[in-house]
């Protein structure tokens, strides 16, 4: 099967393809917010309050930082070139944002959160450029990643926990849709010693995370505390976007279940044979809201856009496998500088499909892949309830609305699915640890177990 390396649109001026706060837009995104003399005029069923200016509009100035990405992303047929042999998708070309220091709820943040939510809705996945502190971060957490995964197998085998999903993946260990993916893998999950009451009370999947030495933890701890101060500032434009109230979204993740997956694919001639040729992990959506990922330059990762004609609710029913093997797939291709953030299944839960996890897969490359994704989760005891105000384009089920996800069982689900061989899945279903997902502690944010009595 051959590559096909196509785009659906031309290449656009600088100032038409970026985004940034600071009242900074594209032009593309100037005809979407139909700036007028009366500030921004919402879409039907929105309702924003604009600070406004008058006679003041955004002015298309990118941003040096901005226009350093511009210049990689011009290169579209050397991006392409980077796709996995024996895949056909065409090469998606996205909008780079860039955040600002601080939200305040300016005309420029709201703006901005608009176009967010309208990239989203079309692409299915953003892109944000790294600030300078970020690269650095990024970088060291890399080189820190590439050590671990070269490691002998029976050191990182060694940095498995029983109670959490913490620890070490090896290739082959994870199934999607039943067959065996070949990313090699060190999952970060918040790290709870032995005394924390969590712990001691036997809550599934909370324990500790089973690092394998200093100078792994210490490096990849300051990349994704940063990208957790990313990923709420992320959520409070989205709030913007979606004409809802401050808080909205950020309400959940007060104690936000946030955990990091550490990945490196091996070269698609480099296998040990456990899964399907090529293939590095199958088509699946992820199970919060947001993912934010920095991908190498090697390339692999490939989306489906939103389509009104796919239909699928990851909480209710697998979404593992969907269209795995069907035309319409989008190839991200890696950009140096940038993170991607595509939406989880509370995302879409949250919004009632307003907004929609996005399906994605990846394929293996003649090179090996280092990857770094970052999930932004609600707490680990949120019960996820829809929106029913403030978007009018949402719909809302009331008997849904009323029940609520609870995001625990849901990703206490999900990595049972993916692991069912792993020593963490085998204590929980031994020691009955799943049936405490219905108690109230574990359904009530920021409660905590009762003390145990001497």
């Amino acid at each position: 099967m051959s590559c096909l390396a196509t785009s659906t649109r031309s290449l656009l001026p600088l100032g038409r393809r970026l985004i940034t706060s600071r009242a900074r837009l594209s032009t593309a995104a100037l005809g979407s917010l139909d700036i007028g003399n009366n500030g921004m005029s919402m879409p039907p069923g929105f309702n924003i309050d604009v600070a406004r200016q008058p006679n003041k509009q955004p002015r298309i100035q990118p941003s040096s930082k901005i226009a350093a990405v511009a210049g990689k992303i011009r290169a579209r047929d050397d991006l392409g070139k980077t796709m996995p042999p024996g895949f056909e998708a065409q090469v998606a070309h996205l909008d780079t944002f860039e955040l600002p220091e601080k939200i305040t709820g300016s005309a420029s943040d709201r703006a901005l959160g608009k176009a967010i939510i309208d990239t989203w809705r079309r692409e299915g996945i953003i892109q944000i450029a790294q600030s300078d502190l970020q690269k650095k971060l990024c970088n060291d957490a890399k080189a820190a990643s590439k050590r671990f995964f070269r490691k002998p197998a029976a050191e990182k085998a060694a940095c498995v926990d029983s109670q959490s999903y913490a620890g070490y993946i090896a290739s082959g260990e994870e199934v999607t849709d039943g067959i065996a993916d070949y990313s090699e893998i060190f999952t970060i999950t918040k790290d709870l010693d032995l005394e924390e009451p969590r712990v001691r009370a036997k809550w599934p999947c909370h324990g500790p995370c089973p690092w394998p030495d200093v100078e792994m933890k210490e490096p990849m701890m300051r990349y994704v505390d940063n990208l957790g101060l990313e990923g709420e500032k992320i959520l409070q434009l989205a709030e913007f976007g979606l004409g809802v109230a401050p808080g909205t979204l950020t309400q959940y993740t007060r104690d936000g279940w946030h955990h990091t997956r550490v990945l490196r694919f091996p070269p698609r001639n480099a296998t040990n044979g456990k899964g399907k040729e090529g293939r590095g992990i199958g088509s699946h959506t992820d199970y919060g809201l947001l993912v934010i990922a920095a991908q190498d330059d090697v390339g692999g990762l490939f989306i489906r856009r939103p389509r009104d004609d796919e239909k699928f609710a990851n909480w209710q029913k697998s979404a593992a496998g969907h269209k795995e093997d069907a035309d319409g797939w989008f190839y991200i291709p890696p950009v140096e500088g940038v993170h991607t953030v595509i939406l989880g299944d509370m995302m879409q839960y949250l919004t009632n499909n307003y907004l929609t996890a996005t399906p994605h897969k990846v394929g293996l490359n003649t090179r090996e892949r280092f990857v770094m994704a970052y999930f932004h989760e609600p707490s680990f005891q949120a019960v996820i309830k829809p929106i029913n105000e403030g978007c009018s384009g949402m719909r809302t089920d009331s008997e849904q609305a009323e029940e609520g996800v609870h995001y625990g069982t849901h990703f206490t689900n999900m990595f049972m699915r993916n692991y069912p061989e792993r020593i963490t899945t085998k204590r929980l279903l031994a020691e009955n640890r799943y049936s405490m997902l219905s108690k109230p502690e574990l359904r009530t944010m920021d409660a905590m177990p009762e003390p145990e009595l001497d």
